[in-house]
């Protein structure tokens, strides 16, 4: 009997599907010392991303982990940014530098995938880069100062790589209603110029009009 209820009750409704994809690059313990003694808190650095163009990175403290991943992540919503996609991939090369932390982007083919190591892997896959190419020029072991050079790198694209293609001219030019433009009028439809009569010279020493002349 009770088999047969449950299953007149149905499935449990599927769950909603996240705005974003997130992944938890750091987390620490940390403590600090006061007055009253020592204070223990969390810190998370999570990094979120719809793998369509947008990603972001938030770094927040909390009293336990859950509170901190929460509070990094509403933090990571208000540092998005939007990352420009070529012919599935970046369009050009970037570099940027953090502190010690330094790093290089660059493009790669199709089919290349992403060749990068973890952190900035991750990046790229939540902004939804398919292909690319990055290498740490730093020595730095730093996980948020690596991340924050790599958001950098990511916002430093020229102004002309991200301005859209012209759009190609069309030979036939219309007019605002909709209508063709009238074509040329013919030579026979010109008016003609006409020429001032030529004066003529007689032996009599008097100047006649051509037109005179011939009457």
């Amino acid at each position: 009997m009770d088999k047969g209820k449950r299953n007149k009750r149905g499935a449990r409704p599927p769950k909603e599907k996240p705005e974003f994809d997130q992944y938890i690059l750091d987390l620490a313990r940390v403590t600090r010392v006061t007055k009253g003694g020592k204070q223990l808190s969390f810190r998370a650095c999570v990094i979120i991303g719809d793998r369509r163009g947008r990603v972001g990175y938030g770094v927040q403290k909390g009293k336990d982990v859950q509170m901190a991943v929460e509070k990094a992540v509403n933090n990571a919503r208000k540092n998005m940014i939007r990352v420009p996609i070529i012919k599935d991939t970046i369009p050009h090369r970037v570099e940027a530098k953090f502190k010690a932390a330094k790093l290089m982007i660059k493009p790669a083919p199709r089919g290349s995938g992403l060749i990068a190591g973890s952190m900035i892997r991750n990046v790229l896959d939540l902004a939804g880069v398919p292909n690319a190419s990055a290498k740490m020029l730093g020595k730095s072991n730093n996980k948020i100062a690596n991340v924050k050079a790599a958001f950098s790198a990511l916002q430093s694209f020229k102004p002309s790589a991200l301005a859209p293609a012209p759009a190609p001219v069309k030979a036939s030019v219309e007019n605002s209603g909709g209508a063709a433009a009238p074509a040329a009028a013919p030579d026979s439809a010109k008016p003609k110029k006409t020429r001032a009569p030529r004066a003529v010279k007689k032996d009599d020493g008097v100047t006649h009009d051509k037109t005179s002349a011939a009457a």
